[in-house]
């Protein structure tokens, strides 16, 4: 029987049909499946509203339907897109830059799985070694037990005791009275043997640990068969842990039929996937928790400036002379033991300012249990340092822990050296290397580790791990397939850019083998260098080759061309895009005569400057920078030009920028708390007293937040609004044109200008307040206007048409019109945050810095600004740089993007490989000196764009 062509539609397209979500007009198109599909379009064109808030949105409402009702109530439904009908949508699978997890527990070898399988492959076949002696540990028997002591003890008086409680508090009544029940009777508490009585308990508060004595007996070979019983039944009570007390010397020997150390005696546990899981109480150190961290007191933030005297607040934590319980004790303390508080803090004698600062002469922290802390007003001072530790570590409210810790720092954990988990387990290796040294290797290094591994395994750890290897290379070669080489397991998953995590998530994806899915992803190549570019298409082609469908939204050329399909969405951008400009193949897309298709086929691109900028002559320059992979690097910054930090992905630009620089220069100008990772010295910072990091994170996280509020303006259109006679007869003042002051805002929707309805099994839908009808204000409000305008008549203008209506009023004019020049003349000025794109909440940001005053010695820090930007956008971009520039300040831009670097004034290109390969200085200079240097990447690509 044939199949209907509706049939045959919904095998081979993805039909939508009037979709109208945001600024899409009405568009229908249909999107080939099991094909590798790229939306592109000007940043705000409707590309995102099409994919995600469409598409997706669409796929995971109908996954959501099929739950019940009841199921539904409690996960929420989803609101239907504003579309009239879309065919053929398989699962979808959405993988955006916005779904890192900030958790500082979650790192790439738990987010891709690696890690747990590495601990599987360390539970099964790692090899046990003692941390005292660094000799291979063994299992003995009850009767290797037997053996050794009839061997070392002949002769000798000792005691066989069975472990059981080992460092825990409590008062272990019921077990004293469980054991007095089974006939035994005696105990050696805390190294103390003791008759067991009836009712018998020892201190709750304090850590124990409590033996049972099984036997006392002389060792000899006539009473073997005693001390094989004893010995069988002290190993049975004490779970595999046996201890012999020789009388004579007090010597106290373990033995285990778990991996023991012949040498010394200390045992492990068999070991379980769990002992290497930091995130587990069975393999986390103790110390940090498993976090590979710990916080201390900072006493720089404690004591900043020893030449003031406590009673001015010297000790900041004390503060001032006050009313104030804290400062009454240090007073009656002082008093006591005649420490003066009027003098500066650096001619008080240290053993004095131990006594406030720590308690104590000696200076030592109290070791407290800060959980089971009872506060006692009669009790000596603890000390400032002692309370701040219980402030942050203890029992206490959000708002203490937050205050306390701007007293704190973070340092590697003593204990386990940042290693995560606790020595037993630092001690199981393979191939001579424990787990978290494989942890730390780049994914490239670990994978070449990997492959010889067969060589340096015995045949039975060979048979045991072929399989868990087997799943290992396998996940570990699609992280290497999407260009993550530099990244290490053991790297925190909040420190990855948006582009990394997004490539992780498509590897993992790789792996999992799933057909028949549509994918949407977002932008995959952020953050990724032109020289691995490849790699990612191959990997999006290998996930489309096992049967699945990808839908792309990307600006990046080559991926546009490597497409099954392409879909442009334009014209322009906000109220003037929504349209679908141009579909089809790209070889039939770049002959077109579109905005995209002049980029694509080279009839518009972004010229090249005839002359660099000279700059002031003055510079910024840093020597021995060495955090993370930074390999003693020397820089210098020319001022008063736009320079371009470039080179491949992990090569340490955001190292030495992010993480050393801007934190200098942030402590300079603003007097951040913030650390800036290990340098030599800097030279310089009196050439700059600003210091701006522009980045896309959004400028406001409620509705309530848009551009008029975070620009600044809607202040001065308040203000103006309030100036008018009719306002002034009323008494209205500037308050009342604001939406979040109760005197003029409408009180039913709270000057939100929607209503939420909730709906029980149904989701909340968002109406328009039937009160004010959307406008936000109540009706004395909206009766003052401005040539014919409301104040929401304003917040409801596009910033085009607020540029004219705004002309006659400079010092509002000037700062629309910056708006409209860095290309957002379509978004509304009472536009909600949350609905503006990464890269426009950039630009507002930028808009919002060019409108201010500047003194020409500020410095601005881009992170890879071309993220979300149209080749078209990226054209404004470069003329707002370049205005920045030409006005004396300093502009440093870290990116990827051809037609970024080569506007570049000065480029310094890091590398040559990320990770262990990368962390040095290749290239200083203009980009035409650039390409000459044959080990750089990057000019291997800047050659053809010169």
């Amino acid at each position: 029987m044939a199949k209907s062509a509706d049939q045959k539609t919904n095998n081979q397209e993805i039909a939508v049909m009037g979709a109208k979500v945001h600024n899409l007009k009405n568009i229908s198109l249909n999107i080939p499946k099991n094909k590798l599909v790229v939306v592109t379009g000007i940043s705000g064109s409707g590309k995102s509203s099409l994919a995600f808030d469409t598409i997706y949105a669409e796929g995971q409402r109908r996954y959501m339907e099929t739950f019940g009702a009841y199921a539904r109530q409690f996960i929420g439904d989803m609101e239907r897109p504003d579309v009239d009908k879309i065919t053929g949508l398989s699962p979808v699978i959405s993988i955006e830059q916005k779904t890192t997890n900030k958790n500082p527990r979650s790192t790439v070898g738990t987010i891709t799985e690696l890690y747990d399988f590495f601990r599987l492959l360390y539970a099964r076949i790692g090899e046990a070694y003692s941390y005292n002696t660094g000799k291979r540990m063994v299992k003995w028997s009850e009767e290797q037990i037997v053996n050794d002591i009839l061997e070392k003890y002949a002769g000798q008086k000792i005691t066989i005791l069975a472990p059981m409680i080992r460092g825990r508090k409590g008062h272990y009544r019921e077990l004293f009275e469980d054991i007095r029940k089974k006939g035994f009777l005696k105990v050696r508490v805390d190294g103390e043997i003791q008759d067991v009585v009836a009712k018998m308990q020892v201190d709750r508060y304090k850590v124990h640990d409590i033996e049972l004595v099984i036997d006392r007996m002389e060792v000899s070979d006539e009473l073997r068969t005693r001390l094989s019983q004893s010995t069988q039944q002290g190993l049975k009570t004490g779970k595999d842990l046996l201890f012999i007390l020789v009388n004579d010397t007090n010597k106290l020997v373990q033995y285990s039929k778990m991996l023991m150390c012949e040498d010394t005696g200390i045992s492990y546990e068999e070991p379980s996937p769990n002992s290497f899981s930091f995130n587990s109480p069975y393999g986390a150190c103790p110390t940090c928790r498993g976090l590979g961290t710990t916080y201390s007191i900072n006493m720089d933030a404690v004591i900043p400036d020893r030449t003031v005297t406590i009673k001015d607040g010297g000790i900041v934590p004390v503060g001032e002379e006050r009313d104030a319980h804290i400062y009454k004790q240090v007073q009656a303390l002082a008093k006591k033991n005649k420490i003066p508080l009027n003098k500066p803090i650096a001619e008080i004698p240290e053993k004095l300012l131990n006594l406030i600062l720590f308690g104590n002469e000696g200076g030592d922290v109290t070791d407290t249990d800060y959980d089971q802390y009872q506060y006692d007003p009669q009790a000596p001072f603890e000390g400032v340092v002692n309370m701040l530790n219980r402030w942050f570590h203890g029992n206490t409210t959000e708002n203490i822990k937050e205050w306390a810790e701007q007293y704190m720092q973070t340092q590697t954990c003593e204990s386990c050296g940042g290693a995560r988990l606790k020595k037993e387990s630092l001690w199981f290796k393979i191939a001579g290397r424990n787990i978290s040294e494989l942890s730390d290797m780049n994914l490239d290094n670990l994978a070449a580790w990997l492959d010889g591994i067969e060589l340096r395994i015995d045949n039975r750890q060979k048979t045991i791990g072929k399989d868990i290897l087997k799943e290992i290379r396998e996940r570990l070669q699609f992280l290497l397939d999407v260009g993550l080489t530099y990244l290490a397991l053991s790297r925190t998953s909040r420190t990855l850019s948006g582009g990394e995590s997004q490539r992780i998530r498509l590897a993992t994806q790789i792996g999992s083998q799933l057909r028949g899915i549509t994918y949407i992803l977002d932008e995959p190549s952020i953050g990724l260098h032109q020289r691995d570019n490849h790699k990612l298409i191959q990997a999006l082609q290998s996930l489309r080759d096992i049967g699945n469908s990808l839908i792309v939204v990307e600006h990046d050329k080559d991926i546009m061309l490597a497409a099954d399909y392409l879909i442009d969405i334009g014209p322009k951008a906000g109220i003037h895009g929504g349209k679908v400009v141009a579909e089809g193949l790209p070889k039939d897309i770049v002959k077109l005569d579109t905005i995209t298709a002049g980029y694509l086929n080279g009839s518009n691109k972004i010229e090249t400057p005839a002359v660099r900028r000279k700059g002031n002559g003055k510079s910024l320059d840093i020597k021995g920078a060495t955090g993370n992979n930074l390999q003693n690097v020397s820089v210098s910054f020319p001022l008063g030009k736009m320079i371009v930090v470039t080179g491949v992905s992990g090569s340490g630009k955001s190292t030495l920028i992010n993480e050393t620089l801007y934190p200098i220069l942030s402590q300079h100008a603003y007097k951040s708390k913030q650390a800036p990772l290990p340098y030599k010295s800097v030279k310089g910072l009196e050439h700059i007293d600003k210091v701006i990091e522009i980045d896309q994170l959004p400028i406001g996280r409620t509705p309530r937040s848009n551009p008029a509020t975070y620009c600044g303006f809607f202040t001065d259109i308040r203000t103006l609004f309030a100036s008018l006679p009719e306002a002034k007869i009323r008494g209205y003042n500037a308050g009342r044109f604001s939406f979040n002051v109760k005197s003029g805002r409408c009180e039913v929707c709270e000057g939100g200008g929607m209503r939420v309805i909730e709906m029980n099994f149904l989701p909340d839908v968002y109406v328009p307040c039937e009160k004010c009808n959307g406008k936000r204000y109540n009706r004395e409000t909206l009766e003052i206007r401005y040539k014919g305008k409301s104040i929401a008549d304003v917040l409801e203008m596009t910033v085009e048409d607020a540029v004219q209506f705004f002309q006659p009023v400079p010092y509002i004019y000037r700062k629309i019109k910056v708006l409209e020049e860095v290309g957002l003349g379509y978004i509304t000025l009472g536009q909600s945050a949350v609905t503006l794109s990464g890269g426009e909440a950039q630009r507002v940001k930028l808009s919002t810095e060019l409108g201010k005053r500047d003194t020409g010695k500020t410095f601005y820090i881009l992170d890879e600004p071309t993220t979300g930007l149209h080749f078209e956008d990226i054209k404004h971009l470069l003329h707002i740089l370049t205005q920045l520039v030409e006005k004396g300040n300093t502009v440093l831009v870290i990116e990827h993007n051809m037609d970024v670097i080569k506007m570049a004034d000065h480029i310094i290109d890091i590398g040559p490989e990320g990770g262990d390969g990368g962390g040095q200085v290749l290239f200083e200079g203009t980009p035409e000196k650039l390409v000459k240097v044959k080990e750089s990447h990057t000019a291997m690509y800047l050659k053809t764009e010169l």
